[in-house]
């Protein structure tokens, strides 16, 4: 892999297109190299929220490169299903319910819960962003259940100290801490450097 990261991307069903087309966006300036995995229902979202029809590298990132590779939601034979290929990295983004609850559960049968499984076996980074709210018991104890495993568990939940002033703003903050979980360098405005003005004493 020489001095590029290898990052698995997994986009499922949770509105949240925006945060997964502005990570892999940043994440190929970044220099890494993104094996991108979609859901069924993961693509039916990016056509909804992006008006996307066709994924492919080029439409999800604006332009054509060899840094994105696209793996068939069912093709389980990938190489993403082997410990052996080696990976810095997965990111869930957005993370459904449904497939939270496949990832604790450790259920194998499509590729973005069989190479997150591979992820906790090998003890790389697995970072799950769930979207969806309000929280249900259930949805709460897989993500106690997975981040016992290992796992990051970082919700979509954008801060507000940088003082954005637009939508993007609040994608990038998102998207600014899950580079920085993954090692990935960015531009991104999220560091927060102090308050400034008078306090109370």
């Amino acid at each position: 892999m020489a001095d590029r990261k290898r990052i698995v991307v997994g986009i499922t069903g949770a509105s949240g297109a925006l945060y997964a087309r502005r990570l892999v966006e940043c994440l190929v300036e970044g220099g890494a190299e993104v094996h991108l995995v979609i859901s069924t229902w993961g693509r039916r979202l990016i056509a909804d929220e992006l008006g996307i029809g066709k994924v492919t590298a080029a439409s999800l990132v604006g332009r054509e490169t060899d840094q994105v590779v696209v793996h068939s939601y069912q093709d389980v034979g990938s190489p993403l299903s082997s410990g052996s290929f080696l990976t810095h990295a997965m990111i869930v983004c957005p993370c459904s319910s449904h497939t939270l609850a496949e990832l604790a559960a450790g259920i194998g049968d499509a590729l973005i819960a069989r190479a997150a499984a591979v992820t906790l076996k090998e003890h790389r980074r697995l970072i799950v962003v769930p979207r969806e709210m309000p929280t249900s018991p259930i949805d709460l104890k897989n993500m106690v259940r997975l981040s016992d495993a290992g796992a990051i568990i970082c919700p979509a939940n954008p801060g507000f100290y940088m003082k954005p002033t637009s939508i993007q703003d609040l994608v990038d903050f998102v998207v600014g801490k899950l580079l920085d979980l993954v090692g990935v360098e960015h531009q991104l405005n999220t560091r927060w450097a102090g308050a400034s003005g008078s306090s109370e004493s």
